[in-house]
């Protein structure tokens, strides 16, 4: 037996839809986002889960909260799992954000790994918290199944740690959809991806919701 991860992206929020950048900002789920923290309960609740570990934003600990209700299992918070600091750029669009910060904007689209939003976070710097968190699930529970509920920025930087790709690549090598489910299993070679964005799940009418 070996240790298998399972991330989690949170539900559907607002943001989602108004593609407008949400690393600090506090939104809770849709009601659609609600249906699919309840549908991830339903389709993962027969599990044995070892740890629930979750990122202490409402959109996080509601998506978490259905499962850990049903099976009785207390979610772990963790700062080092909370979403990218977007900085300067919170709360606004892309289109705003070209439009006053456009040089910033490039270096950060160009190479994000070491360039930040102004007053924000680069991926190194999101990479080493979540990675901390990464390994005292990889000390405390080397066999079984953790799941660890984050968001869309993190997942993906996390996945790139784990899978040796430049973590400047993030955003052209994973996409990562409103609560979908990734997994890793820790074998012999190291971690191997088992399963990528998957939402087969949920309903379909949830699935043909596909904001950022």
């Amino acid at each position: 037996m070996s240790l298998t991860l399972y991330f989690l992206r949170h539900g559907e929020t607002e943001n989602s839809f108004t593609d407008t950048f949400c690393g600090t900002l506090d939104p809770d789920l849709t009601p659609q986002g609600k249906e699919m923290a309840t549908a991830f309960a339903g389709a993962y609740g027969s599990f044995d889960w070892s740890a629930i570990y979750v990122s202490p934003m409402r959109r996080t600990i509601s998506t978490a909260q259905p499962l850990c209700e049903a099976i009785g299992v207390e979610m772990q918070l963790k700062d080092g799992l909370k979403e990218m600091n977007f900085g300067g750029w919170e709360n606004q669009s892309r289109d705003w954000v070209k439009e006053h910060y456009l040089d910033e904007y490039i270096n950060w689209m160009t190479e994000p790994a070491w360039n930040p939003p102004p007053d924000g976070e680069t991926a190194v710097e999101v990479g080493s918290r979540a990675m901390l968190v990464i390994s005292e699930i990889e000390t405390k529970y080397p066999d079984g199944k953790v799941l660890v509920v984050s968001h869309k920025t993190t997942i993906r930087i996390i996945l790139c740690h784990l899978l040796g790709i430049d973590l400047g690549l993030y955003r052209d090598r994973i996409d990562m959809l409103a609560a979908s489910v990734s997994v890793i299993q820790f074998g012999l070679h190291g971690p191997m991806l088992k399963k990528l964005g998957d939402r087969s799940y949920m309903s379909q009418e949830l699935q043909d919701r596909v904001g950022n």
